[in-house]
């Protein structure tokens, strides 16, 4: 089994990478493989609502790293997104992400359902439950599981590194890594 991170943070190795390399800690202990791709440095175009992805399981547009990301995201088991806020919501870069990836999987119906998703959320103050909210709702519309932890995916923090001295929420992504690993592998032995 494999969960694919997607880090959508300007800053690579920042808070949101942070967040997640600890949830990735608890799916590596529980045996799961774990990847993570930064886009800190690269740009994902918006959605060009020309429907060509209806004849084919991608988008058809080559100019940026969408269709790398988006074929890692159909052959992963769960998908971790990870955001800073930025004006109390997502990244550009994670929406940009979101809406197309959302307009193929329309297109090519099935190609996320009975996956796992969690969204995490790094922000200096507020605007986090917006952004969880949002990638929550890709996982929601693509009839996949959301596995949730014992409080928000959120972490504070400015600053790179601010972000690990949040022990409630590294506590947190501890657990949502647990709890991903615990329904991945109980979808598993469902399919056995």
């Amino acid at each position: 089994m494999r969960v694919l991170g997607i880090n959508s943070s300007a800053r690579k190795d920042g808070n949101t990478a942070a967040l997640m390399n600890k949830a990735f800690e608890a799916l590596n202990i529980e045996g799961i493989e774990t990847e993570l791709i930064q886009l800190a440095g690269k740009m994902i175009e918006p959605c060009k609502a020309c429907w060509a992805c209806g004849s084919q399981e991608n988008c058809v547009h080559r100019k940026d790293c969408f269709r790398e990301v988006f074929e890692k995201m159909k052959e992963a088991d769960g998908i971790l997104l990870g955001s800073p806020v930025y004006s109390a919501n997502v990244s550009a870069n994670m929406q940009a992400l979101l809406e197309r990836a959302a307009v193929v999987g329309d297109m090519n119906s099935g190609l996320f359902t009975h996956k796992v998703g969690a969204a995490v959320a790094a922000a200096r103050r507020g605007g986090a439950l917006q952004a969880i909210d949002a990638m929550n709702h890709f996982f929601l519309n693509h009839e996949m599981y959301v596995a949730g932890s014992t409080y928000w995916n959120m972490g504070y923090g400015r600053l790179p590194g601010e972000v690990e001295k949040d022990q409630e929420a590294l506590a947190n992504m501890e657990n949502l890594g647990k709890n991903m690993a615990y329904l991945l592998k109980a979808l598993e032995e469902r399919q056995q």
